[in-house]
């Protein structure tokens, strides 16, 4: 198996887990006009239908994610639309998946796996945000987010394997942090009801 899509695939589905939407309509843009090419099984992917249902998703996300409490709700749902798109991602980056092919499976999951990750570290910095601002900067960390899932994907498609790396040390430093906020989250005096 060719190393360049398993790093192609890690950084996708780390970009996932910061903005699932965008980073699926980029693939698709990718695909549709052949700078990625999908296993069989997931070529419909950069058919003009998928990307321009992607591409709308993609921008109601950027908007819906920019408003309060409608960033909240993306966030609830996102712990179920995060992993299937990075799950499906993943599939049509790696070699053709066919019946029974056990490993193409286990990478789809770890994919899966990777962007709930990254959306738990995501969500627990907007949480804190949204603590430690009242949401006024969930926008700013919001527009952060979609410029790094931006770059995270075109560097995935260009620089695969520095893309993985830049994705690795990311994913850990989002998890410490993660890790900080709900110790510290934890430790804070209880205010009585």
């Amino acid at each position: 198996m060719d190393p360049t899509s398993f790093a192609t695939a890690y950084a996708l589905s780390t970009s996932i887990g910061l903005r699932p939407f965008l980073t699926l309509a980029l693939a698709s843009l990718a695909m549709h006009f052949g700078y990625l090419h999908p296993a069989h099984a997931f070529a419909y992917l950069g058919t003009d239908g998928a990307t321009g249902v992607l591409a709308l998703l993609a921008v109601l996300e950027f908007a819906g994610d920019k408003i309060p409490l409608v960033d909240h709700t993306l966030h609830a749902l996102h712990v179920a639309t995060k992993p299937l798109a990075a799950a499906l991602l993943v599939g049509s980056v790696v070699p053709d998946i066919g019946p029974g092919d056990a490993f193409g499976y286990a990478l789809m999951g770890a994919g899966a796996l990777n962007a709930l990750g990254v959306h738990g570290g995501v969500a627990a910095l907007r949480g804190a945000s949204t603590v430690t601002t009242a949401g006024i900067a969930n926008p700013f960390v919001s527009f952060a987010e979609d410029a790094a899932a931006l770059i995270a994907t075109a560097l995935a498609f260009f620089a695969p394997f520095a893309a993985a790396a830049i994705a690795i040390v990311a994913t850990l430093v989002l998890l410490a942090l993660a890790r900080t906020i709900v110790r510290a989250a934890r430790r804070a005096p209880r205010v009585p009801a």
